[in-house]
């Protein structure tokens, strides 16, 4: 059973960090957000198996950009993975993403967000970069609130879980309840941490 006091604090939290994780991204000068996660770090690739799927995201505004590591796996030869959405009610699969220049392969989506063609194929990603909400150092993540992120990992509890974030995301702790799904590690544009578990 979901603790009231639990749901309410995840809530201000991600009220009050949407709104500065938006102002910090915003804030950022081009040629700072050009660079920011354009390759994944040398403690991040030790983590990726060399076969792996790699499962990424769209970042929305605020969120910490995916589409350089979309790319840099795409050229290792990785098979990318999108997460595409029906519902609310409908358990969150992946579809492989084959063009992460122009994105000619994404259609809109649940939620108005792009993501894999209906037609694209079903893949399971081995590693998965996830957006964030907050994280701790010890590597507790809040996310967005839907929900789907643990739910999957729930499903798949074997998969390398990868958070993207900025550094101001970082919290002394989070709210934590027996579905939230912890991370192996978190990078962001200056550290990474973990790995946790």
């Amino acid at each position: 059973m979901t603790d009231p006091t639990i749901v309410s604090r995840k809530q201000e939290i991600r009220k009050r960090l949407r709104l500065a994780r938006r102002e910090h991204a915003a804030a950022l000068p081009p040629q700072v957000s050009a660079l920011v996660f354009h390759r994944p770090p040398t403690a991040v690739l030790d983590l990726v198996p060399e076969d792996a799927v790699i499962g990424l995201y769209r970042a929305d505004p605020g969120e910490a950009p995916a589409s350089g590591y979309a790319k840099f796996f795409h050229e290792r030869g990785h098979t990318i993975a999108l997460p595409w959405l029906v519902d609310l009610q409908t358990p969150m699969i992946f579809r492989a993403h084959t063009d992460p220049y122009a994105e000619s392969d994404l259609a809109k989506g649940y939620f108005g967000l792009m993501q894999g063609s209906e037609d694209a194929p079903v893949v399971e990603p081995g590693v998965l970069f996830m957006p964030l909400v907050a994280f701790t150092a010890n590597g507790d993540r809040l996310g967005q609130g839907g929900g789907f992120y643990d739910k999957w990992l729930g499903a798949h509890p074997d998969v390398i879980r990868i958070g993207m974030a900025w550094d101001m995301q970082e919290v002394d702790e989070l709210p934590i309840e027996p579905h939230d799904m912890g991370l192996t590690a978190v990078v962001t544009p200056t550290r990474v941490l973990g790995p946790f578990r």
